[in-house]
């Protein structure tokens, strides 16, 4: 098995940049900005249990009220050549925070999310 290639400093800012977008309540409702983002097969595991399509979220994210939360140790690592899993922390300002993981991939010459999970913190 050939390693990874080391992870670049630019490539983790560039997915952190990404993640940060997903976050923001202006581009949540921008279908086109989001879709960019999202692979064609995304799917989500939400905290709440909920699985969705990228289809179910694009709709989802129109319509939402949301509060930003701040992103903490971010972090991202190689699973194969293409393919990268991002790690963070989003903290809401009321304390509560979840764990989000999500997996990025590379798709003509552009990275997209192709999978995201939230995990409450209790």
């Amino acid at each position: 098995m050939t390693p990874h290639p080391h992870l670049s400093d630019e490539l983790s800012a560039h997915l952190q940049s990404c993640e940060q977008s997903l976050l923001d309540p202006a581009l949540r409702r921008d279908r086109a900005c989001v879709s960019a983002l999202l692979a064609e097969d995304f799917q989500e595991f939400g905290a709440s249990g909920r699985i969705c399509s990228r289809e179910q979220i694009l709709d989802l994210l129109t319509t939402e009220n949301y509060d930003p939360p701040t992103m903490e140790d971010f972090k991202c690592h190689w699973l194969a050549e293409g393919v990268v899993l991002a790690t963070y922390r989003a903290v809401r300002e009321d304390g509560s925070s979840m764990l989000r993981s999500s997996i990025w991939i590379k798709e003509a010459g552009e990275w997209r999310v192709r999978f995201h999970q939230g995990t409450r913190v209790t």
